[in-house]
């Protein structure tokens, strides 16, 4: 299935009033909730002016203004995502998922920044990610961003393995599967593979999930083991019937491992044809990724088209202006 054409979702945009459970529906949700879906199939355009025109009636709609973030994320325009989320803040500041979404903006926005700037910003992601896991400590997505923050970050920024083994601990029996994940992530750090390894297949175990085997797969590729990464990359396939974000995620790994690239571009179209697309693996980006593909077999033809597509979704998307240039 291909994703929405602009022109549709414009016609949703503009849709006057819908029904749900026999209910009308106000004609601004209905706009709101059409700029969503556009962005779950990572019509990123289309999703920006919708909810752009929405907020021009509505400006105080804190829903609004995160998926405005969460687009601008999407297209790495940090500063506008971060500006974003804080709106955003206003109506949700006890959500956990907003919360996460302004933690991973201002992270973003921190990549690009200078010492001072930078230093302020690390502490607003971990404020942010700490409030998320707070909120909801069921949020793996949260417990995974604040772990991933307390390994990579230095001291001085409050970053720490210790911290994230003790957040892993504290949260093991709400969130396990991010919390073995994070018990791995914090033991690779400290060099011990072999346990490493254990707590990345207990995280499979706990729950079986596609993404669970991505991150057993990622963590063999770092370790250079490439047949054991292939193998769990497969079965991430495996257990993924609804062909979602893991499988991207995978195709990525084998792509980096320049490794079964059948089957990577196999997942990638998958990804694309599929009804599970989200703003996990934004589908621009999806198309983009797929165009490198394509150019690596010496297609350019058909990298020409990825590109494009990937453009057509998102036309400030910089990285696939600059692929498309350089054919």
């Amino acid at each position: 299935m291909k994703a929405w054409g602009i022109s549709a979702v414009i016609l949703l945009l503009m849709g006057a009033i819908g029904a749900k459970n026999g209910k009308a529906v106000e004609p601004a949700t209905t706009e709101r909730d059409a700029a969503e879906r556009a962005l779950m199939q990572g019509q990123v355009d289309a999703a920006v002016a919708g909810l752009r025109g929405y907020l021009n009636t509505n400006p105080k709609d804190a829903q609004a203004h995160l998926l405005l973030c969460r687009a601008f994320y999407a297209e790495e325009l940090s500063d506008a995502a971060v500006n974003e989320c804080d709106a955003a803040m206003n109506g949700l500041s006890a959500s956990s998922e907003a919360q996460d979404w302004l933690g991973r903006a201002c992270g973003q926005k921190a990549q690009s920044a200078g010492p001072i700037a930078g230093y302020r910003l690390a502490r607003r992601v971990q404020a942010a990610f700490e409030r998320a896991v707070e909120i909801d400590r069921q949020n793996g997505s949260a417990v995974d961003d604040l772990g991933e923050y307390y390994i990579g970050a230095p001291a001085i920024i409050g970053g720490g393995v210790d911290k994230a083994e003790a957040l892993a601990e504290r949260e093991l029996k709400l969130a396990p599967q991010a919390a073995h994940r994070t018990y791995a992530l914090a033991a690779e750090a400290n060099k011990d593979y072999g346990k490493a390894e254990y707590e990345f297949r207990a995280a499979v175990t706990v729950a079986g999930k596609p993404d669970a085997w991505a991150d057993l797969g990622h963590y063999y590729a770092r370790r250079k083991q490439y047949d054991q990464s292939v193998e769990a990359l497969r079965k991430c396939l495996q257990a993924d019937a609804a062909m979602d974000a893991a499988v991207v995620d995978a195709a990525s790994i084998l792509i980096e491992m320049n490794r079964e690239t059948e089957l990577a571009e196999k997942m990638l179209r998958g990804y694309l044809a599929g009804k599970a697309k989200s703003d996990d693996a934004p589908a621009f980006k999806v198309h983009e990724l797929l165009g490198r593909l394509l150019l690596r077999k010496d297609d350019k033809a058909g990298a020409k088209i990825e590109f494009e597509e990937s453009l057509a979704m998102a036309h400030d998307y910089a990285s696939a202006k600059k692929a498309l240039q350089g054919l």
